[in-house]
């Protein structure tokens, strides 16, 4: 990440949970620390972050931050939590950050985001040129600094939010199975469901619409591909219908 010519704010950064999902599982985008801090590993992995510029919107600052770790624009942003704690950078941390950025502080507040990504081969080559990796979310083990609870936060949310909201389409492409969206809901909740009452509900639900289309070239029966009725989900939102259809769903 280059700097900027405009003002760095000396004390307010954002850190960004970016969420893709695959065949394998949900994953997070990660970046390593590309610089030497005395007495941590240079090689520690961290979530995209960085310090607000003086001109940013705390909003504007992490869509900043997801154009220069995936390329992307205008994808789903949502801000999580702000994290205060006084000795949540330590004094390595704070110096390298002081003299990079040329400012001077006693410490750093950040505000938390989460952001849904549609993975596409070309995103995913992208984010690794940038030396970023999509690791599976289970597989995380250790970050540098809070940003393990600044994940498991925005993880928590999204949880919530899968419960009753849309957003699990955020994170499929505009065609998918059903047997697709299943596997999202099991990867982001971290449940078994159950197939036969998953397709019940759903269907009943009338969020996703067929279109007709079935799978090609599988060695299994074909599924139809499906869409997210947007117009559907307008009209129950009129009505004041929420999505806890969840019940039953798993075992």
């Amino acid at each position: 990440m280059t700097k900027s010519l405009i003002d760095t704010n000396s004390a307010i950064s954002v850190d960004c949970a970016v969420f893709g999902f695959d065949s394998n599982g949900l994953k997070v985008l990660l970046i390593k620390r590309r610089y030497p801090v005395d007495d941590l590993s240079a090689d520690d992995l961290k979530l995209p972050g960085a310090m607000i510029l003086e001109n940013e919107t705390l909003q504007d600052a992490a869509a900043r931050v997801l154009k220069e770790s995936t390329g992307l624009k205008n994808i789903f942003l949502r801000q999580t939590t702000i994290f205060s704690d006084p000795s949540r950078v330590s004094p390595q941390e704070l110096e390298w950050i002081c003299r990079y950025h040329n400012i001077t502080t006693r410490r750093v507040v950040t505000v938390g985001y989460y952001a849904l990504v549609k993975l596409t081969p070309e995103i995913i080559a992208y984010t690794r040129r940038n030396g970023a990796r999509w690791v599976d979310i289970d597989m995380v083990r250790r970050l540098i600094m809070d940003h393990m609870d600044i994940l498991g936060n925005a993880l928590d949310i999204l949880q919530k939010e899968f419960t009753h909201t849309p957003i699990a389409f955020e994170l499929l492409p505009r065609k998918f199975t059903l047997r697709r969206l299943q596997d999202l809901f099991s990867a982001v909740l971290g449940i078994h469901i159950d197939s036969g009452n998953f397709r019940k509900k759903i269907l009943a639900s009338g969020l996703v619409a067929a279109t007709g289309e079935f799978e090609t070239n599988v060695a299994h029966k074909p599924a139809q591909f499906y869409t997210f009725d947007k117009s559907a989900y307008k009209k129950a939102m009129k009505e004041k219908f929420k999505l806890y259809f969840l019940d039953n769903w798993y075992y």
